[in-house]
């Protein structure tokens, strides 16, 4: 497999001309050949219906203090991997979609970090025949051209808190953007499953969980929400990192106040798990 790491292409910190080879890299990542992959899996019932073939792509623009893979937020950081190498995969798990239902999911960091290959990539499997899955924070969804989302059957949306005041604290980013993609996907009919990660003393707060689900409700074209209990998995990632991590001693949320999210949700006629 032809794989170079695109950390070693890069400009040294000596501040020495980046290299031929790097700048070839960022064009190829540009047009779609290769994308800057942190790693995949094979995973079923995550990420999508069915068995999952499931690409986590390098570079995220988000800081979300629950992050569990931090290790992805560069770009630089991933394997470059030519989009010959990932449809050599896909194909060889042909069966096993047809059997589940399943199909390819990119994930990240941010998967719209690299728009080109993930058009590139859904549009191929739709030559195949194979369901796609897109899992983003809906920040960068600009990028996201009309051909893109023709090949996209489903949209993971991870909205992340409906308080703009909350997702600054969340993620250090705006809402407004994933708003914004929330209405295109709406007004597309695209099949959306609603992300929302339940931290105790972070994002469970009444008022923006209810935030959350107005803003959810709004779009017909979405089949479900999922509340995702917040998990420590991650810290150890942050600490070998050495990155300060602010959800330190948080306990995952307790049973009966994730059924109270869940009320909330399905309070609004949204069907959630």
């Amino acid at each position: 497999m032809h794989q170079l790491d695109l950390a070693h292409t890069a400009t040294r910190a000596t501040g020495a001309p980046a290299t031929k080879k790097h700048h070839e890299n960022l064009a190829a990542i540009r047009d779609g050949r290769v994308a800057s992959v942190h790693s995949w899996e094979l995973v079923t019932a995550v990420d999508g219906p069915g068995t999952r073939l499931t690409y986590f792509l390098s570079g995220c623009l988000l800081r979300c203090q629950y992050c569990h893979n931090p290790d992805t937020w560069k770009k630089h950081d991933g394997v470059i991997t030519p989009i010959e190498d990932v449809l050599t995969r896909i194909r060889r798990y042909l069966g096993v979609f047809a059997a589940t239902g399943g199909g390819l999911t990119l994930s990240g960091g941010e998967p719209l970090m690299q728009p080109a290959f993930v058009a590139r990539v859904f549009a191929e499997c739709h030559e195949l025949g194979v369901h796609t899955t897109l899992d983003t924070s809906g920040y960068l969804g600009t990028s996201a051209s009309d051909e893109l989302l023709d090949h996209t059957d489903l949209v993971l949306l991870d909205v992340k808190s409906g308080l703009p005041d909350t997702y600054r604290e969340v993620t250090g980013r705006e809402l407004a953007p994933t708003i914004a993609f929330g209405d295109r996907l709406s007004a597309r009919g695209t099949n959306v499953w609603v992300r929302f990660v339940l931290v105790p003393g972070l994002t469970d707060a009444i008022d923006n969980v209810d935030a959350v689900a107005e803003i959810v409700a709004r779009w017909p074209n979405v089949s479900r929400v999922e509340v995702l209990p917040f998990h420590q998995m991650g810290e150890d990632k942050w600490n070998r990192l050495a990155i300060p991590y602010p959800l330190h001693g948080v306990q995952p949320p307790d049973a009966a106040l994730q059924e109270r999210v869940r009320g909330q949700f399905r309070a609004h006629g949204l069907m959630t798990f």
